[in-house]
Formats: structure tokens, sequence, C-alpha cells
């Protein structure tokens, strides 16, 4: 894969990995869509990547070609403590991305969560469980379920940053309002260190007036929390997923390739804007 746009930053002080949790209580907004070419585009460039699946339906897993039968270990076994994060990942076929996959049994997860100690701490616990045993990886993408329940929760709790899918639509800027809502919640209680990364518009039609009319307010209220980048509509991204592949192989020179590829530039170099602050 052409590493065009893209430069490797450099290397971090820690050998903690960042972790950046794909949320939007929303669904079809782009999030599984984000979670696997963003992390397609890191690993082109030598970054080492796991995506973690908490959305039951699992498409992030299906997304990068990876099965998920019922009786496998997945991401559910490791929040009811049934299995270790590094037991439950799945080699992608892609160099440097890895995934642990999710199975329908996270459905039942928030109920059976809700008994156990720590229980808003399940995925962080593991996270550094799994950095401790020596398996280090130098950024998490979460992928997570629509909605704002406790999997969701679980996963701001472990973030170092959310990174927010906005579809371009009439009520997108409700649904953001109730996000950043919880985001400040579990800032206050939660994940004190828990920042927005940025706001992703995605499936944007530029022959759409209202497309455009949903940018300039997102980015009126959000300023430079936008990412330049935004992710058009496109037939290529759609397919992708049926073949288990990242539109970034499936069709590496389509715009919605290229707009992925710009948006991890994009994150790349707030990240390192970060670390130098």
């Amino acid at each position: 894969m052409s590493q065009q746009n893209l430069s490797k930053p450099e290397a971090q002080t820690e050998s903690r990995p960042r972790i950046l949790a794909i949320a939007n209580q929303k669904g079809g907004v782009g999030k599984t869509t984000t979670a696997i070419n963003l992390g397609t585009a890191l690993a082109a460039v030598g970054e080492k990547v796991l995506v973690i699946d908490l959305d039951p339906q699992g498409n992030a897993s299906t997304g990068l070609g990876i099965k998920h039968p019922a009786q496998q270990k997945s991401s559910y076994h490791v929040l009811i403590g049934e299995a270790e994060l590094a037991d439950v990942i799945k080699d992608s076929g892609i160099p440097n991305l890895h995934c642990a996959p999710a199975t329908i049994d996270l459905l039942g997860a928030e109920l059976e969560l809700a008994e156990f100690e720590r229980k808003t701490y399940r995925l962080q616990d593991a996270i550094k469980r799994m950095t401790e045993a020596g398996r280090n990886y130098s950024y998490i993408l979460v992928d997570c379920p629509p909605s704002l329940n406790l999997l969701t929760i679980n996963s701001l709790a472990a973030a170092d940053a959310i990174l927010v899918p906005l579809q371009c639509e009439f009520f997108a800027l409700e649904g953001l309002s109730q996000l950043l809502k919880t985001v400040e919640r579990v800032k206050a209680t939660l994940n004190s260190k828990l920042i927005i990364q940025g706001v992703v518009l995605t499936m944007f039609d530029r022959r759409n007036s209202l497309s455009e009319q949903v940018a300039q307010d997102v980015r009126s209220v959000l300023g430079e929390k936008v990412y330049d980048t935004v992710i058009p509509r496109n037939v290529r991204v759609s397919e992708a997923p049926s073949y288990g592949r990242p539109v970034l192989l499936y069709d590496h020179d389509c715009v919605g390739s290229q707009a992925y590829i710009k948006l991890a530039s994009e994150v790349i170099r707030r990240e390192r804007d970060l670390r130098a602050a």
C-alpha cells in the first residue's frame, strides 16, 4: 500500500499505547469504517495498531476479514474476566494491524458487568495487564457500540482521547451535544485525562447543500476540534466490508481511501502536538 500523504511520527516516549475511543451514540455514522480504515492507514506507516471491537454486531471484526463464531473467545470474555486481552487478539493479515473481535455475547455484557467491581474499568484493566505482560501497541482503537451504555463508558474510561465520526445530516449536532455531555461526565468522574482528539465529518456529499450547512455549523461550534479532512460518500467505502477488507486495500485510489489516508495524517499530527505540549 502506498504511504502517500503520511509520515511516521517521532517515537513515543512511553511504552503504553495511545488509546482512542471511536464513539457516537448514533448508528450508521461511520464509526466502524473509521476504525478499520484509520487503523489500516496507521499500520501502513509502521505503527503497531490494535482494533478492539466492542460492538455486538462485530462489524469491525468482519470488516478486517476476521470470522467470529459464537464459541470463539472475544472482547466479551475479556470484559467478564474469562480471557486475557492478549489471548483473544487475531491477526488481520495486514502487517502491524491486529483485532480483538466481538461476538453477539456482548449484548448481555451490560447486565453481567453491573455485578463486577470496577465495572467501568474492565477494559482499562485488561489493556494494562496486556501492556505489563509485554505486548505493546502504539495505538489502540476501540470501536464502540451505537449507544452510551456500559460498553461505551468502559471505552471512555480507558481512552486517552475520543474520536467522533459525525454524519453530515440534520440531527448531527443534537446527537453530538449529548455525546459531549457524556464525555464531560466521564472526565469529571472516571477519567480526568480524557480529551476530544477530533470530530471527523463523514458521508459528506458536496452535491447536497445540507452537507455543507452541517459542516459549517459543526465547525462554528467546535472550531479546531473538527478535522480538516472530510470523508465523502463513496460507493467503494460501502462495498469494501462485504469483501472483508478495509477500503484502503479494496480500492486504494478511490476518494474514500485517500480521505482516510489524509485523516490518519491529521491524527498523527495532533498526537505529535499533544505529546509536545
